[in-house]
């Protein structure tokens, strides 16, 4: 009997992974008939990394209220998977999907919402938790995460900063005395799939600021800000973030984890493949199916498609990807793994006609993908 493995990434905006890997199976057997699949939701430390863990394990969500990017009230969910061990996203909490394009406006969103995630996790006593910093609202340097757990910041006049993005230039030192002993003793791994640093041209302002509804004023500012509280940083525990890859994450969340919790980064795909146990599930395996909403040249860079591909690779499993759309450089990914493509758009349409029959369409091209290759 064939022995197949559906490893797929979200389609943003469209379909989760949960809901790819179900279209497949779906496929699957109107092609081939009778063959073993094994569904293994995947995710690269953005968005739907929780879920994706969750259901490849069989963990359980716990739903917690926080506050999100601009303090209202919200249920957020984490992933219980043992009695140690945890996962979470920031975006669940502190997302940018949670507010408005009125009410993007990185000078006043804060991360506050995380660290009240993360601090409800600790109190039902995990140890061992795993954080997804993609897909953030913020540009606070993690200010607001760490004040949630006890972290104070002050200006020159010894006034106590609320811990958004206005708030980087006037940080003058930092009273760490009642930061949470949980999380500080506690094992946490951030999962990220990018390695920003904190500040420069390439850093978590300029980066990422403009989306989150930065002005090129504002992105100005905030940077002078950031170099300020790097500086702080740097003053207060004799850590330099700009040293640490991955600390410009999630709008310098990346470093107040790794600075003030001693976290440690890792590559969100290598992360969740090792907690879906990715390599033993697919032993035996005649070929495996991933993808994503778009393949290019950054798809090579930490992404779903990549790792995947790497992995099967070593086994000496065919993999393909099935992909929304194709953009520049997307044949790089043929050095990682990846035998072909298939794409979900094959007539003209426009984006938005794409998205509304997203459904439809990753239907029908995992139809064509398995009359191809079985």
């Amino acid at each position: 009997m064939m022995k197949m493995v559906f490893a797929p990434d979200s389609f943003k905006g469209t379909l989760s992974a949960f809901e790819v890997t179900g279209l497949l199976t779906k496929a699957a057997r109107e092609v081939v008939g009778n063959c073993e699949i094994i569904s293994i939701p995947a995710a690269d430390g953005g968005e739907g990394t929780t879920e994706a863990v969750i259901c490849a394990v069989n963990g359980q969500k716990v739903y917690s209220t926080v506050h999100d990017p601009v303090m209202r009230e919200r249920q957020a969910y984490y992933g219980r998977i043992s009695d140690r061990i945890a996962i979470m996203e920031m975006a669940q909490a502190s997302g940018l999907t949670l507010i408005s394009e009125t009410e993007r406006n990185p000078l006043e969103t804060t991360s506050f919402g995380a660290g009240e995630l993360l601090k409800a996790i600790l109190d039902a006593g995990c140890s061992d938790i795993y954080v997804s910093i993609g897909g953030s609202a913020t540009n606070d340097g993690g200010m607001g995460f760490a004040t949630a757990l006890g972290v104070r910041f002050y200006d020159k006049s010894n006034k106590l900063l609320s811990g958004k993005g206005a708030d980087l230039e006037k940080v003058d030192h930092i009273d760490m005395s009642d930061l949470c002993e949980a999380a500080l003793k506690a094992k946490i791994t951030v999962l990220s799939d990018v390695d920003n640093y904190l500040c420069g041209e390439k850093g978590a302002t300029y980066t990422y600021g403009r989306q989150k509804g930065g002005t090129p004023e504002m992105l100005d500012r905030l940077e002078k800000g950031m170099q300020n509280y790097r500086k702080v940083m740097i003053k207060e525990t004799g850590t330099d973030p700009d040293k640490i890859k991955g600390s410009g994450a999630a709008g310098g969340l990346g470093a107040a984890l790794a600075v003030f919790l001693n976290a440690k980064m890792k590559p969100g795909i290598d992360m969740v493949l090792e907690l879906t146990d990715f390599d033993e599930k697919i032993k035996g395996a005649d070929l495996i199916v991933t993808g994503e909403g778009r393949s290019d040249s950054s798809s090579v860079y930490g992404k779903v498609v990549c790792g995947v591909g790497e992995h099967a690779l070593k086994a000496g499993i065919p993999v393909y990807a099935l992909c929304g759309s194709l953009g520049e450089g997307y044949e790089e990914l043929y050095r990682h793994g990846i035998r072909s493509f298939i794409t979900a758009v094959a007539l003209p349409m426009t984006e938005k006609e794409a998205f509304e029959k997203a459904e439809e369409l990753v239907y029908k091209a995992a139809v064509r993908l398995f009359r191809m290759v079985v």
